[in-house]
C-alpha cells in the first residue's frame, strides 16, 4: 500500500502511456470497418486481391483513380448495390477523396451485410501524397 502512495504518479502515467498506445488500434475498427494506411491498403489489394471501390463522381474518377478500382458513385451505391453482391464476403476497399464519402459508403455496405470492410484513411488525397501511382 505504501509503494502505491509513494508511485501514485508513476503508475497513473504508467496507465495512460497504456491507453494511448491502445487507443489507436481500439480506433481503426469502428463498427467492423476498418480504416486503413495507403501501406495497408496496398497489402489487402496485393495478398487478398481486394475489390477497390471508388465512390467518387465520374469526373473525379476520370481524373485519376487506384488500379483496377470500380467506380460506382455514393449518390448511386444504393441503387447498384447488386453489381457488388459476389463480393459480399470478400475484402473491399472503399475510396473517396479525403475518406468521408468511403466511410459513409462503408456504412451502407455495412448495413447490406458486407462483411470485410475497409476505408482508405486520407482517401485519393493520401494515396497520391504517398507518391503512389494512378490510373487514368
Amino acid at each position: 500500500m505504501e509503494f502505491l502512495k509513494q508511485n501514485v504518479l508513476l503508475i497513473g502515467l504508467a496507465v495512460g502511456s497504456g491507453l494511448a498506445l491502445l487507443l489507436p488500434m481500439l480506433s481503426r475498427s469502428v463498427a467492423g470497418i476498418t480504416s486503413l494506411s495507403v501501406t495497408e491498403a496496398v497489402i489487402l489489394m496485393n495478398r487478398q486481391s481486394a475489390l477497390v471501390l471508388d465512390v467518387r463522381e465520374p469526373d473525379e474518377f476520370a481524373q485519376g483513380h487506384l488500379q483496377g478500382a470500380r467506380n460506382v458513385p455514393l449518390s448511386q451505391l444504393s441503387a447498384r448495390l447488386k453489381e457488388l453482391e459476389k463480393f459480399r464476403d470478400k475484402p473491399v476497399l472503399v475510396v473517396c477523396e479525403r475518406g468521408r464519402r468511403a466511410n459513409t459508403a462503408a456504412k451502407l455496405l455495412k448495413a447490406q451485410q458486407f462483411t470485410t470492410l475497409n476505408v482508405l484513411k486520407g482517401g485519393m488525397q493520401a494515396w497520391i501524397e504517398a507518391k503512389m501511382p494512378s490510373s487514368k
